[in-house]
């Protein structure tokens, strides 16, 4: 079956691909070029070849078994909290507004009520963005004027979400203000408030990271790391670009869990990734499907 993931990684397995002869076996040198071509970071195309076993024809089973080892960060249990706060991160231009409404939309169809906070009240665009969101998709918004308190919309998002039975929250935050110290104190003041609003929210913090700029993602989400922790990472825009193969970068340097991923425009182009999918596509891709 075609899967979701499949199709939003149809030009890294088409990269994968290009790099190979028809029909030949997969040497160490021929897999190393396959998993450049798929923006595997060069250390960790290394590091894949070291543990191989010594021999040169690269096996599937004993690919499986390294490649594996990039995705043990499980998604973690998570508490039962209502209504469930989740803090939404990463630079302007990554897909970050868009990918709140896509996660809203998501819950919604699971049979939640959700309600949206927008707090990047640094850019006038992002608030009424999201405002366009929440009537597309029919869902309640938190909002005032640019250059409001983000963190008194934080607030009020979430002791509305309290008082009238929500279950999830979802928190939009700036991307970028005049310098990266500026940015620190407003997140960490949204994360402090609405601890106030709700013991122990937000309960979840996303970054989200756009597939198109490759390893370049994982610089970003380390500084972000280091303003507030981090608890998963959803990967936007992944269905164009050939740069899949970051996604081992990504998980392996943030030692974070890979919640969601991105695959296509539409509203419902949203899926929950599979480290396991996500394995087997690239191994396919790499044996032309073979065992």
């Amino acid at each position: 079956m075609f899967g979701f993931l499949k199709k939003g990684l149809g030009k890294t397995l088409d990269a994968i691909k290009s790099a190979k002869p028809q029909n030949s076996k997969i040497s160490k040198e021929l897999l190393e070029d396959m998993l450049l071509e798929a923006d595997v970071d060069y250390e960790i195309v290394e590091e894949i070849i070291y543990y191989l076993p010594p021999t040169d024809e690269v096996k599937r089973d004993d690919l499986k078994r390294v490649i594996s080892t990039y995705f043990i960060y499980d998604k973690p249990n998570l508490e039962p909290f209502k209504p469930f706060v989740e803090l939404i991160l990463g630079v302007n231009g990554a897909g970050k507004t868009t990918t709140v409404a896509k996660l809203a939309n998501l819950y919604k169809k699971s049979g939640k009520k959700v309600i949206l906070g927008a707090c990047d009240t640094f850019r006038a665009g992002a608030i009424e963005q999201l405002r366009q969101w929440s009537k597309k998709i029919e869902i309640p918004i938190i909002a005032t004027n640019q250059g409001h308190d983000p963190s008194a919309v934080a607030y009020d998002t979430i002791t509305s979400a309290v008082a009238k039975g929500f279950d999830n929250v979802l928190i939009d935050t700036a991307g970028r203000l005049q310098n990266q110290t500026n940015l620190a104190k407003e997140l960490d003041k949204i994360v402090r408030i609405s601890n106030k609003a709700m013991p122990s929210a937000p309960h979840r913090k996303i970054i989200i990271l756009d597939a198109t700029q490759g390893n370049n993602g994982v610089t970003q989400a380390k500084a972000f790391n280091q303003i507030v922790k981090l608890d998963g990472v959803i990967i936007t825009k992944l269905d164009g670009t050939p740069k899949g193969g970051a996604l081992f970068g990504i998980a392996r340097e943030l030692e974070l869990p890979i919640l969601y991923v991105g695959i296509g425009e539409s509203m419902d182009d949203l899926v929950e990734f599979s480290p396991d999918e996500f394995i087997e596509d690239i191994l396919e891709a790499i044996f032309d499907g073979k065992s």
